[in-house]
């Protein structure tokens, strides 16, 4: 189990953009894949975002694509989920994980290590 601590959520108007972080103490995140989940009452765990370890490929849910960017930052030991022209069904309890698998699957049994969320809300 990898220990992970999101932060950097909020309430934010539509158009808005909010950069996500997920840190660890102990553990380089560079040698793990790494996810992003959503969870909301309706739509239930959904898959956001993962850049996969060593190779660095990169995933999108359809409904985030060309406006979300998730990135590695070495020197910081945290991975990044950049979001841009948030929409109001963005809200949501945003998750960092983490699995020593070099894929991007983002079944939640795939992942390994979870943090305890940063909420996001989006609404005018």
């Amino acid at each position: 189990q990898v220990p992970l601590a999101e932060s950097g959520g909020g309430l934010v108007q539509p158009g808005a953009s909010l950069r996500l972080s997920c840190a660890s103490s102990g553990y380089t995140l560079d040698y793990y894949t790494m996810g992003w989940f959503r969870q909301d009452p309706v739509k239930g765990r959904e898959g956001v975002s993962c850049i996969s370890f060593p190779d660095g490929v990169t995933y999108y849910a359809d409904s985030v694509k060309g406006r979300f960017t998730a990135s590695r930052d070495k020197t910081k030991n945290t991975v990044t989920l950049q979001m841009d022209s948030l929409k109001p069904e963005d809200t949501g309890l945003y998750y960092c994980a983490a699995t020593s698998g070099n894929q991007c699957q983002m079944p939640p049994s795939y992942w390994e290590s979870w943090g305890q969320g940063t909420q996001v809300t989006v609404s005018s």
